[in-house]
């Protein structure tokens, strides 16, 4: 893959100090009345990311393409109160368990814990009112060249049939090489589970620019975790090779997005996540390429997994974008980790500090 070179970069190269920015304003009310901030992140190369306080989301990043023009390369929306009658967990944090946990319950040093089914019989991305549906405490900061937010939340003990006080601490940075960097941190008073994850739909075309089954991508890894017609693993890490699940070189999300095969019926589409090579420390997860803008995205994470969902369940009169209008790339610990001792583990205990790290890297590719 070969980089546009940019008078940013050059300058970059020279050592010469780059302007950022972060401008705080209102985005409007709840229906009870709380206020919903937006924060506004610029670098000098021509990216903008806006995020609020309503759910830590990602509410939009604009990226140039190979001619210069920025677009929008997320799918949400102008209002917040888009963001409570469509749903889909457009650009949200996803917790206190991102993904899902079988039959909405979980069994931590003896004891069951009961969850909401709200996903069938399953439970998805920490219930009801998960961490995508409360107001975040955010604090815009500029330094070194960068510009940045960070949100802060308190889950209480018994939040939605969690155990522990949870501390949250999520940092989002946009540099000046066109990353937007996501450092998480949480603490606990009590054992818990905990799975975080940014919740974004891209589409490197721009948003509302069709459908996303032209992109190229490639995930680095060579297994996956099958699931059953819930969509919950089944415990095995299966080889990728010799099926629509191999991405290990770049190819086309819709070539073999329709093929026959159970597993792509469970998720009527790709709706799984991957085992991904490497670690610990910070790795490569997943790299996108959009054949007409140029436009590329590169995953890093420290997290073993990722979710790649292809935007199969969306629907134009309910959550304002058509199926597969946007993809998902989830960097996370495994679906229903707690019910599953082979997984690696998601418990967070006491004197303990849960740290991750996720770079979405914005390019261009001639």
């Amino acid at each position: 893959m070969r980089i546009l070179p940019s008078a940013a970069a050059l300058m970059l190269a020279a050592g010469i100090l780059l302007h950022a920015t972060v401008n705080r304003a209102s985005f409007g009310r709840l229906p009870d009345g709380a206020s919903v901030e937006v924060f506004t992140l610029t670098n000098s190369r021509g990216v903008e990311v806006r995020a609020m306080t309503y759910g830590a989301t990602i509410i939009s990043v604009r990226a140039p393409d190979r001619n210069n023009r920025a677009d929008d390369v997320v799918l949400g929306f102008d209002r917040v109160d888009d963001y409570l009658t469509k749903a889909r967990f457009f650009g949200t944090i996803a917790g206190r368990y991102a993904n899902r946990i079988g039959k909405a319950r979980f069994t931590l040093d003896g004891r069951e814990y009961p969850l909401a089914a709200n996903n069938g019989v399953n439970h998805l991305h920490g219930g009801t009112l998960g961490f995508d549906k409360k107001i975040w405490k955010g604090e815009p900061f500029e330094r070194d060249g960068n510009s940045g937010v960070v949100f802060t939340y308190t889950s209480a003990d018994g939040e939605e049939g969690y155990p522990g006080t949870l501390k949250v601490t999520l940092t989002y940075t946009l540099t000046q090489k066109n990353e937007l960097v996501l450092d998480y941190l949480a603490t606990t008073d009590k054992a818990t589970p905990i799975n975080l994850t940014n919740h974004s739909y891209f589409n490197l075309a721009g948003r509302g620019h069709g459908n996303i089954l032209q992109h190229q991508l490639t995930i680095n890894a060579d297994r996956y975790t099958p699931t059953d017609n819930t969509l919950i693993p089944t415990g095995e890490l299966a080889p990728v090779e010799g099926t629509p699940f191999d991405f290990r070189r770049a190819t086309a999300i819709g070539a073999r997005i329709d093929a026959d095969n159970a597993q792509l019926k469970n998720g009527r589409g790709y709706d799984h996540n991957y085992v991904l090579n490497g670690g610990p420390g910070l790795r490569k997860a997943a790299t996108v390429v959009e054949p007409a803008s140029g436009r590329t995205l590169q995953v890093d994470t420290t997290e073993p997994g990722v979710q790649f969902y292809a935007g199969n369940g969306l629907d134009a009169e309910r959550n304002g974008f058509g199926p597969r209008a946007g993809f998902c790339l989830e960097t996370q610990h495994f679906p229903d980790s707690p019910n599953k001792p082979n997984f690696p583990s998601t418990i967070l205990r006491p004197g303990d500090t849960f740290r991750s790290k996720t770079v979405f890297t914005f390019g261009v590719q001639k």
